[in-house]
């Protein structure tokens, strides 16, 4: 399954699903298909999201990789963010940020260290 050519905003539907919401805006799938691929309606772990860009037959470079800014970022990717509240699931799609818990952003929301995985289209 490709991932979306374009993609719309999702906003996570609970504080506990950012995972989860990365996943509907990537796959454009609805939210409980996403939690059953998941197993899961809370936090989702490194190894939930790979179940699900796996179930998808969506392909990702299976390495984490650190990023200091923007520029580091390849076109399409997941984040793993550490914000000042927990760690947290994001998007990035060609120069835009989709996070399900502060919007659509030109630039990471506020956190300290950033990771992310390639998503390749």
């Amino acid at each position: 399954m490709p991932i979306q050519k374009e993609i719309s905003y999702f906003a996570e539907p609970t504080p506990l699903e950012c995972g989860q919401a990365v996943l509907v805006m990537l796959t454009g799938r609805p939210i409980e298909e996403i939690r059953t691929v998941c197993g899961t309606d809370r936090e989702t772990t490194l190894a939930d999201m790979r179940k699900a860009l796996m179930h998808y037959e969506i392909r990702f470079e299976n390495m984490r990789r650190e990023a200091d800014e923007k520029d580091d970022l390849p076109d399409v990717c997941l984040l793993s963010l550490e914000t000042p509240k927990c760690w947290h699931w994001s998007l990035y799609y060609h120069g835009t940020f989709y996070d399900p818990e502060h919007g659509v952003l030109d630039d990471f929301p506020t956190c300290r260290r950033k990771y992310y995985w390639e998503i390749f289209e």
